[in-house]
Formats: C-alpha cells, sequence, structure tokens
C-alpha cells in the first residue's frame, strides 16, 4: 500500500517524538514512587521527603543534577553514583519559612550514565501562613540510650477563629506529649507542647511525626516532624539494607556488620516472617559480620521488611536494619548483586 508523502511524514515524526520518552523509561523504572503530596503543613515547619530509587541494572548508574521548577522546593541528591543493586535518594525541602498558601513543584532528575535521561517528580502541599512552631520541629539531637529525652515546642495561629488544638497523635508508642492550656491573646491562639521520648525508645536514628488535630475545617490535621540519634554502644551498617531487584524465588545475600566497645553474642534475628534468614553468632566477638539472606515469595512488588537483631546486651540496644527489596517475575527480573548478572539499562530503552 502507498502511503501519501504527508502520511509518511506524520508518522516518521510521530515515531521521532515518542522515542525520548520510551528511550528515559529505564531510568524512571529505578523510582518507588514520582509524587508526593505534603498535605496542610505549618508556617515555618520542617518539611520534607525523599524520593527512594536503586540501580536494579549491571552499570553503573550517575546523577548529574537535580533541579526545582519553584523556590517553594529544594531538591538534592544523598549520592551521585550507584553501582548495581545501590539506593539513594532525591530528599525535597518545602520551603515553609518563604512560602505560604497552595504550592506545588517540579523536580527534574538528570542522569548521564549509563545513558542520558530526565525523570520528573511532582511535589505540592498547602503552606499555613497563620499556623507556626516554635522551633520548627521537635529535634532532638543526640539521645544517650536509654536516658530518654525532652523538648518543648510553642504552637500557635493567629486569626479571630477561636482555634483549638483537640488532640495529638502519633503511631509510635515511644512518644509522649503534654500540650497546656490554651492561652489567647490578641487575636492569636497559643499552645505550648511537651514532647517526651520514653528511655526504651530502640536505638538508631529516629524520625518520625506528631499529627495535631484541630477544629479548623479547612486543615484538621497539621503535621509536626520528630528527628533525633538514640546513641547505643553498639553500632550497624547499613541500616538500610538494599538487595535490589530479585526475580520470583531468587534469593540474594549481603553482610550487616555490627559493632560494639565489648564482646557480645547475636542470639537470633526477627523480621516477621521467613523471607530473610540470618544465622547466629554464638562466640562473643567486637565485630559480627552478619550474612542477610532474602528469598522472594510469589507476590511481586516492593518488599521491606524491619529486621531486629537480638543480643546478650539487652533489649533494643542494636539499631535496627530495613531491609528493601524488589521482587520481579522470573521472567522479566534483574537479578540482584550476588544473584547473578543484572540485566543491562539498554533492554529498557
Amino acid at each position: 500500500m502507498n502511503l501519501p508523502r504527508t502520511t509518511l511524514v506524520a508518522v516518521c515524526l510521530a515515531v521521532v517524538s515518542a522515542a525520548p520518552a520510551v528511550a528515559q523509561d529505564w531510568a524512571k523504572k529505578m523510582f518507588t514512587e514520582t509524587s508526593h503530596n505534603f498535605g496542610t503543613v505549618a508556617r515555618g515547619a520542617k518539611t520534607e521527603h525523599r524520593f527512594v530509587f536503586a540501580n536494579t541494572y549491571k552499570e553503573d548508574v550517575h546523577v548529574v543534577s537535580v533541579r526545582s521548577s519553584c523556590g517553594c522546593t529544594s531538591p538534592k541528591v544523598s549520592r551521585h553514583d550507584l553501582k548495581t543493586g545501590e539506593s539513594a535518594e532525591i530528599i525535597a525541602t518545602f520551603n515553609t519559612h518563604s512560602f505560604v498558601g497552595q504550592r506545588g513543584a517540579t523536580l527534574t532528575v538528570t542522569f548521564d550514565k549509563p545513558f542520558y535521561a530526565e525523570v520528573q517528580l511532582r511535589v505540592s502541599g498547602n503552606i499555613r501562613g497563620d499556623v507556626a512552631f516554635t522551633p520548627a520541629f521537635v529535634d532532638l539531637g543526640k539521645v544517650p540510650f536509654g536516658s530518654g529525652a525532652e523538648q518543648k515546642v510553642r504552637v500557635s495561629r493567629s486569626g479571630d477563629f477561636p482555634w483549638v488544638i483537640q488532640d495529638v497523635r502519633s503511631v509510635n508508642s515511644n512518644f509522649e506529649v503534654m500540650l497546656s492550656k490554651p492561652q489567647r491573646s490578641g487575636g492569636q491562639s497559643s499552645y505550648d507542647l511537651t514532647f517526651r521520648l520514653k528511655p526504651g525508645a530502640p536505638a538508631g536514628f529516629l524520625k518520625g511525626q506528631l499529627i495535631l488535630v484541630t477544629n479548623d475545617p479547612r486543615a484538621t490535621q497539621i503535621p509536626m516532624d520528630v528527628e533525633g540519634l538514640i546513641v547505643a554502644p553498639v553500632t550497624v551498617s547499613p541500616q538500610l539494607l538494599a538487595m535490589g531487584a530479585v526475580p520470583c524465588g531468587g534469593t540474594v545475600t549481603k553482610n550487616v556488620v555490627v559493632k560494639a566497645d565489648r564482646p557480645f553474642k547475636v542470639t537470633g534475628i526477627d523480621c516477621g516472617d521467613d523471607c530473610i534468614t540470618c544465622p547466629a553468632k554464638p562466640e562473643p566477638a567486637l565485630v559480627h559480620i552478619l550474612p542477610v539472606t532474602f528469598k522472594a515469595g510469589d507476590a511481586t512488588g516492593k518488599i521491606e521488611r524491619e529486621l531486629k537483631i537480638a543480643t546478650d546486651l539487652g533489649e533494643n540496644v542494636v539499631p535496627s536494619v530495613l531491609v528493601q527489596a524488589t521482587v520481579e517475575p522470573a521472567a522479566e527480573a534483574p537479578p540482584a548483586n550476588g544473584a547473578g548478572p543484572a540485566t543491562s539499562a539498554a533492554a529498557a530503552l
């Protein structure tokens, strides 16, 4: 069949215009998500989100840069070079000090290895100019294990509306909160919020949120970030164990190093199911290298498990390890490092 010249030109243009988008799919496939809504946040509050991506290909991946379409969001990359099975994060920080109202931004992540590609991430949120935290969030800093911690935050709202904080919620059972009676003066409602971290909180990095439940129909819930580092005499590396992409039924093993200031035994591990195994270390030592094995089941998708390491040093002394893996169909999966050669990024073009 002979097509008119104009039709052939149109077909060629359509193919050419579609090629760049298809060619960049390899990079987008590394991300677990490409959009995030911060919801309603207070002016001056610390607000950030981490977009996680992992190199599931056999080639090294390099991030050239990340830029934002709006000054309301400042992005940065946690690491620029990733080998097979390694993970990194694009950290998006909402600039609540300088902007108010409904805001949104597109973050463009640029790769130049193994091929050129751009991935667009989108963030949005509503910054309340009439609500403020002083300080901007609960920053506990370094907390010695077993000591607990306390910090006060002033929560205020400007306006004639009789603003009431009805409740403060958190999913973390190690958090306790006390709220003062409301103080109203000159069109402003204020509360003194006292945050307490229980002494029994486990060692490791602490990142959570408090949710302020209010009577304001425009924003019934406002988040407040909580951060800190509970320092124990035991260290674990890495605390984020990225297994990469694993085919259904496949296995991959990576090491976790546990160190202490005195000899100790590793009496066992617990992750909630049988997909992760790790042998005990009954002989005392200052350093233990633990081979952690992940076995993929039949269900595909992202898997996250909290690995708890038990020792003879006491409960909650050892920081937990977050194990991440992506289970893919056996016929298409690029096996993670240690499970065979990974698929080339060229296969995704």
